[in-house]
């Protein structure tokens, strides 16, 4: 009997250690941060931008990643004005695109419509250039390649690509016209640069 009181004992100490222990904890979410959303990005490399622009693809914010590892930040989004718009994390061959929206100063992330736009690849051999684009919904793109002579850029070749998710193509240029050549891809509203000197 004397062993069952111990025992009963001990649990109220214990119970009552818990309780004032729980009354002492401080509040990880704030007033202000409980309007915050919190993004948690996986394995990002130190020197990667983050991004959050509008519909109309202004940048809105913009963020190099400073240290390799996991990514995690709160945004307060709700101070935004009702419409579209886009957290961009853009690494070295591919923008990752997660869309959200705010309306009556809610936040609603758009999971399933999360993207990836693969930069296309450009790669000089002597005077021929391999050039490779993926685009995973087949969406279309729009090469050309400008010859710089003394500051004025030259059209050289231009041609839009329809329905098809791998472009492989080889361009030799003409190797008795020494100078710089720029490589520009139009896809899904954005342009991709890119310079060969020859």
């Amino acid at each position: 009997m004397k062993k069952a009181v111990k025992n009963h004992l001990v649990l109220v100490a214990l119970l009552v250690t818990m309780v004032n222990y729980a009354a002492n904890i401080t509040t990880l979410n704030k007033d202000d941060d409980s309007k915050k959303t919190v993004l948690t990005l996986e394995n990002v490399k130190e020197g990667q931008q983050l991004l959050i622009k509008d519909y109309n693809q202004i940048i809105l914010y913009k963020e190099n990643i400073s240290k390799s590892g996991d990514y995690k930040k709160g945004f307060d989004l709700t101070a935004l004005p009702d419409g579209k718009y886009f957290f961009e994390l853009n690494k070295d061959t591919v923008i990752e695109v997660i869309p959200f929206s705010v309306l009556n100063n809610v936040v609603d992330f758009k999971k399933s419509e999360k993207s990836k736009i693969f930069k296309p690849h450009v790669d000089a051999k002597n005077n021929t250039v391999y050039v490779t684009a993926l685009s995973l919904n087949a969406s279309p793109v729009t090469i050309s390649i400008y010859y710089d002579n003394a500051g004025s850029k030259e059209v050289i070749y231009n041609e839009k690509i329809k329905d098809t998710m791998d472009i492989q193509k080889a361009f030799t240029l003409d190797s008795t016209k020494k100078g710089t050549y720029l490589f520009q891809f139009e896809t899904q509203n954005r342009t991709f640069t890119k310079y060969i000197n020859l």
